[in-house]
């Protein structure tokens, strides 16, 4: 594989804002004119994949594809690849839109990884109508598996098996259609079983969110990820989704990665993003929020370049530009969150500035 490009140390300095890593007072720096700053291609510089969260529409957006093309080297589907899309009522399956996905990945160099086969949040109607039924619950679950993590196998380079199984509060597991039929831990383990069986090279990973925010739920995830191991499920890699906010307590995001890397095995940073919306700095500007957001990227991309290379799988931001993001969806206030590398008019942000400087070492 080719060596990353990695820019002169004059560049990044022009194109990282002054004071944008300094760690003083609130409102020291200000956020430049986007039209000022010029950041190299993600894809680039970073020394690992660099991923971003894409759906078919993506595909017709003539001011976005190139964007994703230039910046990104991975993809994850950000809905279409979810039960909800692929299981139809009558328990047939429809493959169109993840199909569209992945040829358009294969067909563009981009490598790809498959999201999600489990999730607590379905409650599929061919499902509901064998709940408690054990025998049939359990033969649907088998087919489904199969037939999806087969259908692309060679195709894809990781799966999330299961997504978000530790609940919010308590550090416990969450109670869903899947565990009371297969059992708390039973519909895990089956899970990875039966994906490893219908994909033999695909990398498997468990992906929650708010690891770094709520240490308790942390500690429950890596416990979670040990039983699955001592169990023999084929679990290989780790994802938290890096939902951040600017209110993060620094160093928060490092103690999270340096945890959740104890345990040996490839880390996915799987759905980056920083929210600027936080009560206690609704009285800042742009420019003072910009700044914050931009250390919390930085805190990220080092934290993960600290970790050895073989665990360093990938990091992937969920979404382009600001206007992109669900954080812009109902019941959400449009255009007053920013939590992405490049704003609404697809400019590169201080974040995106601060991304490479952390993934090139400066």
């Amino acid at each position: 594989m080719t060596a990353p490009l990695r820019p002169h140390r004059r560049f990044l300095l022009a194109a990282l804002p002054a004071g944008i890593l300094a760690s003083g007072c609130k409102g020291q720096a200000q956020e430049p004119p986007l039209a000022s700053l010029s950041v190299p291609p993600l894809k680039m510089v970073a020394p690992f994949p660099v991923g971003v969260c894409v759906s078919t529409g993506n595909f017709e957006d003539p001011t976005l594809l190139p964007l994703i093309l230039q910046n990104f080297s991975q993809f994850t589907a950000e809905w279409q690849m979810k039960m909800e899309t692929i299981l139809k009522d009558d328990g047939s399956f429809a493959f169109a839109e993840p199909d569209r996905i992945v040829d358009f990945a294969g067909e563009n160099g981009v490598r790809m990884h498959a999201h999600t086969l489990i999730w607590y949040a379905q409650k599929p109607a061919a499902f509901e109508r064998i709940d408690g039924n054990k025998t049939a619950f359990q033969n649907a679950y088998r087919n489904y598996i199969a037939a999806v993590a087969g259908r692309y196998r060679g195709r894809v380079v990781s799966w999330d098996v299961v997504n978000e199984p530790v609940a919010d509060e308590g550090g416990v597991l969450r109670e869903c259609l899947w565990s009371k039929n297969l059992g708390q831990l039973g519909y895990m383990i089956d899970a990875y079983h039966l994906a490893r069986e219908a994909d033999d090279q695909a990398l498997l990973f468990l992906n929650d969110y708010w690891l770094e925010k709520r240490p308790e739920k942390r500690r429950a995830f890596l416990h979670l990820a040990e039983q699955l191991l001592k169990s023999g499920a084929p679990l290989q890699g780790l994802g938290s989704q890096t939902h951040l906010d600017i209110g993060l307590e620094p160093g928060s995001v490092k103690a999270a990665i340096k945890d959740i890397a104890s345990l040996g095995l490839p880390i996915h940073l799987s759905e980056l993003d920083v929210s600027t919306r936080f009560t206690r700095f609704d009285g800042e500007g742009d420019g003072q929020k910009a700044t914050r957001q931009s250390r919390l990227v930085h805190e990220t991309v080092e934290a993960f370049m600290a970790l050895p290379e073989r665990q360093r799988f990938a990091i992937t931001n969920w979404g382009v530009r600001d206007s992109d993001s669900w954080m812009q969806r109902p019941p959400n206030p449009p255009g007053v969150n920013k939590p992405l590398l490049f704003d609404a008019e697809g400019r590169p942000k201080p974040a995106a500035a601060a991304f490479v400087a952390a993934a090139t070492g400066r």
